[in-house]
């Protein structure tokens, strides 16, 4: 199929009919004819043990004969144009037959032949199920000392500080989720970060979420992983574009509470030097405090509105956004932007008029012509801020709340 067509076909297996089953198997596979025919046998293994009915669907973009092998060992191939990772789940989603899914590798690297811990999982009420190589096993030469030891757990760690969640292994390929947890989740990640987004996605929308121990063994011989054959970078790529993710969809986890604190330390050093110095203890607190607090109330305030705007547009916190809608209105952000523009002009106007009766020369600068000056940036923000959230809400996905 030439690269540049959008067209999806999709592939059954000689004499079998779609129907209603259970689990649906749903592996992206890129040039795996080595692995492949082995792996569909481990799925049709892995369900038989798990005592369910299963689909097993292959998502391919390969040039080499994956989809005629899948076919002759009994799966259902989709041949999608090669768009990544992330987009291979998002093509596959009409194509889901089963309430429960399980996703992973086809290059025999995880042990699809023990479905059944991930079907317990869901039949104990999970949405979302996680694989963990650290929490089953690793066969020697499986994972790379780099990803192992420093890459992985790294990132893990991060994850869990951000979004509070307990997992020991967010890269693990191999995991599940039921079909609204699916729909919930809605992926917009193309590539290998769909991964991280997933993850995040199912601790911000407070999904069941299960971990269950996983075998991890190395490539078999004669193929190579696709991160070998993109080079040495790849890994860092991969790394990087998920922590991109984690970073993207979480902008208020670590901007909202240093900023309401910035905001609080600016609001109260300003406040107390707005008529002028102050002297406390025998130290003296000036101009050049007044400056740190504007600086302080600034930064603060601008981080208070990126995490904001962040949570509304990403919808990952419903209850929050309840909250937030009642009271930060269109009409009171106009008032309150107004108000301070107006306060600050009258302030600021003082300085403006020493300036024009003394040729144009400023001999001092005022504490309150600060003060008023750091109140119409503030105005000028929350004008622009209301008419962004207002916006925001506009566009935000409601389907979650």
């Amino acid at each position: 199929m030439p690269e540049g067509n959008d067209s999806i076909e999709h592939l059954m297996p000689p004499g079998s009919q779609p129907g209603t089953v259970d689990v649906s198997i749903v592996v992206p596979a890129l040039n795996e004819e080595i692995t492949v025919g082995e792996f569909v046998d481990w799925c049709t293994e892995g369900l038989e043990r798990a005592g369910v009915r299963g689909q097993i669907l292959i998502v391919d973009s390969s040039s080499d004969k994956t989809p005629e092998i899948v076919l002759a060992h009994g799966g259902e191939v989709l041949r999608t144009p090669k768009r990544g990772l992330g987009r291979a789940y998002i093509d596959a989603a009409a194509f889901i037959r089963g309430q429960w899914i399980i996703m992973g590798d086809a290059d025999l690297t995880y042990d699809f032949r023990e479905l059944k811990p991930f079907v317990e999982a869901f039949r104990n009420g999970a949405d979302f199920v996680m694989g963990s190589r650290f929490r089953g096993s690793i066969e020697k030469g499986a994972m790379p000392g780099l990803h192992r030891y420093f890459g992985t757990p790294l990132t893990t760690w991060i994850l869990n500080r951000i979004y509070g969640s307990h997992y020991s292994d967010i890269h693990c390929g191999m995991r599940g989720l039921t079909r609204s947890a699916l729909e919930r989740i809605d992926l917009k990640s193309q590539s290998w970060e769909y991964a991280s987004e997933m993850v995040l996605k199912a601790a911000r929308l407070r999904l069941v979420t299960a971990e269950v121990p996983v075998k991890f063994y190395k490539d078999r011989q004669g193929r190579f992983s696709h991160h070998r054959r993109m080079g040495w970078l790849s890994p860092w790529i991969a790394g990087w574009l998920n922590l991109k993710v984690m970073l993207v969809y979480t902008p208020d986890s670590f901007l909202l509470k240093p900023g309401i604190l910035l905001t609080a330390v600016g609001v109260l050093i300003a406040c107390a030097l707005a008529k002028g110095p102050v002297t406390i203890g025998g130290v003296g607190f000036s101009l050049y405090w007044l400056l740190f607090g504007v600086t302080c109330v600034t930064l603060g305030y601008s981080s208070i509105q990126i995490g904001v705007l962040a949570r509304v547009m990403h919808g990952l916190r419903p209850q929050s956004l309840r909250r937030l809608r009642q009271v930060l209105s269109y009409d009171r952000g106009m008032f309150l932007s107004a108000s301070c523009v107006l306060v600050g002009i009258v302030l600021l106007s003082t300085l403006v008029y020493h300036y024009l009766n003394s040729e144009f020369r400023l001999f001092e600068i005022s504490h309150p012509a600060i003060f008023g000056l750091l109140l119409i940036i503030v105005g000028f923000q929350t004008f622009c801020f209301t008419l962004l959230l207002e916006m925001a809400q506009r566009v935000a996905p409601e389907h979650r709340l």
